[in-house]
């Protein structure tokens, strides 16, 4: 458990970071040596070689480290994928997932332990919420990734547990974060951030024209489906939604992806196909079409490969571009979610304390 009154150290930026070693006497060039460690991952303040030992022992003192550590590890035998476990000094598990692709390799992320919003197709959502993630616990994830796999990340997806806009001061610090060209030097057009639709925080987005993707999670043509299946939209009905997708759209001037996941009887007849696209149509954006994920608790099932084939013609006749989303990682679960709510359920079958 990590002492609330110690500094998150990592989640600093160079600036803030200089500031506070200025504080405590330290010579500027002192700022890029510690920032340098910080950014490549290092967990303890005794590893900072270069760094003197007076000051290493007012940072113990002072500050921590956020880590991710590894709690479970599954590798898909299809296709490489590895799905992770990973938990924090306080004992909350997220899960984030590494994918290779011929461009190089992408991890989908964790921005909040649980979620809010409650989403009837989702495993994370069913689980709860326990809290935010800060900056550092997200960069974390992408660090301790790389060093267990010996690879370079090139491409983050904000699209793991949580919602990202939920916790938006401290995703756009990690984005500032882990974007600077001194750290792990992602640049915003390899991020995507995904969201169910917190509308004023979209405007808040567009207006610091980042370049990075926005992906809604869309799933209904209307309001009487989304109501169903997504409470938000009870806040943000889907028309406020879109309006504010527009305003991304020509801000950025970044195409918007609409993540619409195929639920079987649900939002998957031609009638929704033709709706979704009269909504979309002259925006800058792209469908991509998700066989919904079987979750313990739901009775939601998969469209039938004829129901996706006749919904992304209707929307493609349309003038909308739609694509079915490639599945990895299908024999591990590597939809976020299931791992996390399996190792709470053998936490607690084993009489542990699960917070």
């Amino acid at each position: 458990m990590v002492n609330e009154k110690l500094v998150d150290i990592k989640s600093m930026n160079e600036e803030e970071l200089g500031i506070f070693l200025s504080g405590l006497g330290q010579p500027k060039f002192r700022t890029s040596q510690v920032f340098g460690w910080l950014q490549k991952g290092v967990k303890t303040f005794d590893k900072m070689t270069n760094i003197p030992a007076g000051l290493r022992e007012i940072f113990v003192k002072t500050c921590y480290i956020s880590s991710a550590a590894i709690e479970k590890k599954l590798i898909s035998a299809y296709d490489s994928t590895v799905k992770y476990l990973f938990s924090f000094a306080d004992g909350e598990t997220v899960e984030s997932v590494v994918m290779k692709y011929h461009h190089g390799y992408t991890i989908c992320v964790s921005t909040q332990a649980g979620c809010k919003m409650g989403c009837d197709f989702c495993a994370t959502g069913k689980g709860g919420f326990r809290r935010d993630l800060k900056a550092s616990e997200i960069l974390s994830q992408i660090q301790s990734a790389q060093e267990d796999n010996g690879i370079r990340i090139s491409n983050v997806v904000l699209m793991g547990m949580g919602e990202p806009l939920d916790n938006y001061e401290n995703v756009i610090r990690f984005l500032e974060l882990v974007s600077c060209e001194k750290g792990l030097n992602i640049g915003m057009r390899h991020i995507s951030l995904s969201t169910c639709g917190i509308v004023p925080r979209i405007y808040d987005l567009a207006d610091k024209k980042l370049q990075l993707t926005l992906s809604v999670s869309l799933h209904a043509p209307n309001d009487e489906i989304r109501n169903r299946t997504m409470p938000v939209n009870k806040r943000y009905p889907i028309g406020e939604l879109l309006r504010a997708c527009r305003y991304y759209a020509e801000k950025t001037g970044r195409r918007i992806s609409f993540e619409y996941a195929m639920i079987d009887g649900v939002n998957d007849s031609d009638d929704c196909a033709r709706e979704l696209a009269g909504r979309i149509r002259g925006m800058l954006s792209h469908v991509n079409l998700i066989p919904v994920n079987t979750v313990s608790g739901s009775s939601y099932r998969k469209s039938r490969s004829e129901r996706l084939k006749s919904f992304i013609a209707i929307l493609e006749k349309a003038g909308v571009t739609a694509t079915v989303r490639r599945t990895l990682g299908s024999d591990i679960n590597a939809s976020c979610g299931q791992l996390r709510s399996s190792a709470a359920k053998n936490k607690a079958a084993k009489g542990e304390n699960t917070g």
